[in-house]
Parts: structure tokens; sequence; C-alpha cells
């Protein structure tokens, strides 16, 4: 059973990452709607909403509490997010409360004091808030899936984009069930199933940019291709673990390889976009997203390494 600090500490780390991440999916989405469908980018923006005041009160939650591994990992924002977000809102006209970014940069990093029932409490509530913020944009974005696929709702992400972003809202809502049970990590198990759903997530986004990449990108069009094979045979490598825990370190290790490689692609190419070197339908703040999810990953599979 996790220790109340832990709790405390793990939860405020997981809801940061989780809640911006949740947060920019509603952008996406509300981005991504015709005018004919505007009740449902109303929709989206108010769940945009909902995680921006949620990811505020973890933010001040999360003062002197979080790791310095997790603050320093890049996972939380980058030295690009302000720009991102700025040029995000430019085309879209989608507000952006950039006040977050700067809080989050700078978050301090400290050991906290023993005197924390008062905060474990706090954490508990947000968690439940969280819970059912998570169950709303899944609910959402599940019938949001359903109504493009059966060709009722034009949108312009492609529905595996809606079908991933579903996915990762179901695990923050599976993790966040876990600490409120106060379970225990196996960590075995753990980087099991991690490195599944990553590996998963990590090919998509090559897919993804292989797609948002303007036909004459013929040398970022065939890098983001490889690294989509590269992550498929890393899925399916994950998946042959369970039957061999054994192969955990060498897959792990290769893993990490390839996930710092392709977070090093990530970031030059969300830079090239922000600079306006890079032609594609894509924007700053979507590359910013998929290189803090491959920094997430990456401080993951370290802590695997080490154990």
């Amino acid at each position: 059973m996790l220790s109340s600090k832990e709790f405390i500490r793990q939860s405020l780390e997981l809801n940061l990452f989780f809640m911006r991440i949740a947060k920019e999916h509603a952008i996406f989405l509300e981005a991504g709607f015709t005018p004919k469908n505007h009740p449902l980018a109303y929709q989206a923006d108010m769940l945009k909403n909902e995680f921006t005041m949620l990811l505020m009160e973890a933010i001040h939650l999360s003062e002197g509490v979080i790791s310095p591994e997790v603050a320093n990992s890049g996972e939380l924002v980058t030295e690009m997010t302000l720009n991102a977000e700025r040029q995000a809102e430019y085309y879209t006209a989608i507000p952006i409360d950039s006040r977050l970014t700067n809080m989050e940069i700078s978050l301090v990093t400290t050991n906290f004091s023993s005197n924390f029932s008062n905060l474990e409490q706090r954490v508990h509530m947000l968690n439940l808030k969280a819970m059912a913020a998570a169950n709303r944009i899944a609910t959402f974005k599940a019938n949001l899936l359903q109504e493009v696929l059966s060709c009722k709702v034009f949108t312009f992400n492609y529905p595996l984009l809606i079908d991933h972003i579903l996915r990762e809202a179901q695990f923050y809502l599976r993790m966040l069930t876990k600490l409120q049970k106060r379970e225990k990590i196996d960590m075995a198990k753990d980087a099991v199933y991690q490195e599944q759903f990553w590996n998963r997530i990590m090919a998509e986004h090559a897919k993804f940019i292989r797609g948002l990449l303007d036909p004459t990108e013929v040398t970022l069009f065939d890098t983001a291709h490889d690294y989509g094979k590269k992550f498929d045979e890393l899925t399916a490598e994950a998946h042959n673990l369970a039957k061999n825990k054994g192969l955990i370190p060498e897959v792990t290790e290769k893993t990490l390889r390839t996930t710092v490689g392709i977070r090093d692609f990530k970031k030059q190419g969300t830079e090239g976009i922000l600079n306006c070197n890079i032609r594609s339908i894509a924007y700053g703040l979507l590359g910013d997203h998929v290189v803090r999810e491959a920094n997430h990953y990456i401080r993951l599979l370290k802590s695997f390494e080490q154990v």
C-alpha cells in the first residue's frame, strides 16, 4: 500500500502531466471542427476550461512536493511550450491560459514536511475531480469517434487520432483509480504494461507526423515513416514481455534509445514549425505536446532500467 507521502507525490505528478495533455486534446478537437459543428466545438472548449482549472489547482498543490526528476524531465513543460501556445492561440483564436505554463516553469521542488494530512485530503479530492473530468472527456471522444466513423460528423482530425487520445484518457483514468486505491506498483508488471501502451503511442505519433507533413518534405516524411515501423516492432516485443519478463532489460534499453531518437526528431520538427521552416498542416503546440509525451516515457524507461 502506498504511503501518504507517495500517494500525494505520485498523484500530483500524474495530474500535472495528464491534465495538460487532456487540456490540449480538447484544443486539438475544438480546432478540428467545421462551423457546422460549433456545438461540438463549444463542448470541447468547456472541457479545455475544466482541465485548465484542474491543472491550476494541481500546480498550487504541487509547490515544494514533486520530485526534481519530474520537474526537470521536460514532460510538464518545455522551453518551446509558451511560444507553441501563443502560436496555437494566434492560428485558432482559441484562448489558452499561459499563466499555467509560467507557474509550472517556476515550480519549486523540495522535500515537503511530514505534516501533510490536510494536503493528502485535498489531493484525494483533486483525484476525484480529475476522474470525473477524465470520464467526461473520454465519453466525448468515444461519441465523436463513433459519429466520425459512421460519417455523421466531419473533422480535420484523423479518426486514429481521436481513438489515440481516447486511449490516453482511459489510461489516465486507470492510473488515477490505482492511486485512489493506494495500490503499490509492481515494477515488472508496470514496465510491461507501460511499454505496451507507450510504444503504440509513439508509433502513432510518428504516423501522425508523417501524415501532417507537406508532400514536399520527403526527408522528414521518410524519417517519420521509419520511426513508425521501429515502434510497431517495439510494440510487438513489449507484448511478448508478459511471457518472458527476463527480456525486460534488453527491450527497455532498445526502447529507450529509440524513444530518445524520436523525441529529438519531434523537438527539431516543433522548432521548425515554430520558426516557419517546415511545411506542414500542424502547429507548434501539437509538436510540443508529443515532445512532452516522449519525455514522460523516457523518464519512465530510465526508472525501469534502474530497477
